[in-house]
């Protein structure tokens, strides 16, 4: 008798511990986010104003800068034959890319109301930054490959880089951010997210949207740290190891203005680069931390770096600004004609 109770008992727990866990998952389920609140960055609520202004017209000189580089790059044959000024077409659709996906909704946090973005809005900025950034990360190692051959290889460089091979690589680069894009996202998005629904930054990155998982996250900010930090590693060290490369054929010219102009060269490349890389690094590369600085250091690659490259590229290459002044000539002369 004693041993039926004791397995009625048990039976009778089973199904209780049974009934709690659907229980649970039943409440999970119907509990589940279809969307997420934006926190934005602080700052005073007098200057909201002055704030929305100033990200709107970063974001509008952004696409218009972008875009005059990639139309002059496009319309010069000089310029798009040559691979170094493919790279730097590609990069501005990158930045523009970048641009369209952070700046509108940081503007946001500048109006009245709760700046709310949807499950799979939200998904989807994820998805486009990552995949974008990773490829301007491949990008970037392109480009110093691309001038180490210049600078070390002068002879060789159009057989070496050849137009046909920069579009392979840039091809290669495209899909290899695409596949790091979709690996973050669906590594993010697989955990339930039931609780609370602020996102304590501007847009949704995987450290801040980690912390609002209803599960164990270790795994992801494992992944996560170990593939970004691969990419970030494994590109920064080429470009590095170029630039070594680089400095030191060009201390072996011997003309002054030889050394100028590859110094001038190699400039504009090394201060994007530093732009971008350190903010990226002080983010994804460090024990998890809530820092405030985190939001501050993620508008250099989301906001600033866009903004600052084609005034870079253009005020520091010779032959973009010529270019670009023979193509706004071009419709003058034809007027006049």
């Amino acid at each position: 008798m004693e041993q039926y109770k004791s397995s009625v008992s048990r039976s009778f727990q089973k199904n209780e511990g049974q009934d709690k866990i659907l229980w649970d998952m039943e409440r999970i389920n119907n509990t589940l986010l279809t969307a997420f609140i934006l926190t934005g960055i602080p700052y005073p609520l007098r200057l909201r104003t002055l704030f929305f202004v100033f990200f709107l017209l970063i974001y509008i000189l952004t696409q218009l800068g972008n875009l005059l580089i990639l139309i002059t790059v496009w319309a010069d044959p000089r310029l798009h034959a040559r691979p170094m000024y493919i790279f730097l077409g590609v990069l501005s659709v990158i930045d523009m890319g970048i641009s369209s996906i952070i700046v509108p909704r940081l503007m946001m946090n500048f109006t009245l109301g709760v700046k709310s973005i949807p499950f799979g809005g939200c998904v989807a900025q994820l998805y486009f930054y990552h995949f974008l950034g990773s490829t301007q990360c491949f990008l970037y190692t392109l480009m110093a490959y691309d001038r180490y051959l210049a600078i070390c290889q002068p002879l060789h460089y159009p057989v070496l880089m050849t137009a046909k091979l920069s579009a392979l690589l840039v091809a290669g680069a495209w899909v290899a951010g695409s596949i790091h894009g979709a690996l973050q996202a669906t590594l993010t998005f697989r955990l339930p997210y039931c609780g609370p629904n602020q996102v304590d930054y501007f847009f949704c990155d995987i450290p801040a949207v980690l912390r609002l998982a209803c599960a164990d996250t270790t795994v992801n900010e494992l992944v996560t740290f170990v593939d970004i930090g691969v990419v970030v590693a494994s590109c920064f060290f080429l470009i590095l190891l170029s630039y070594i490369l680089i400095i030191q054929a060009i201390l072996r010219i011997h003309t002054a203005d030889g050394r100028r102009r590859a110094f001038s060269t190699c400039g504009a490349h090394v201060t994007v680069v530093t732009v971008y890389y350190v903010p990226c690094a002080f983010i994804y590369l460090r024990p998890e931390t809530n820092s405030p600085l985190d939001g501050a250091a993620a508008l250099f690659p989301t906001v600033i770096t866009p903004f600052l490259n084609p005034l870079i590229y253009t005020l520091r290459n010779q032959e973009v600004k010529l270019a670009l002044k023979t193509m706004l000539r071009s419709p003058r002369t034809m007027s006049e004609v």
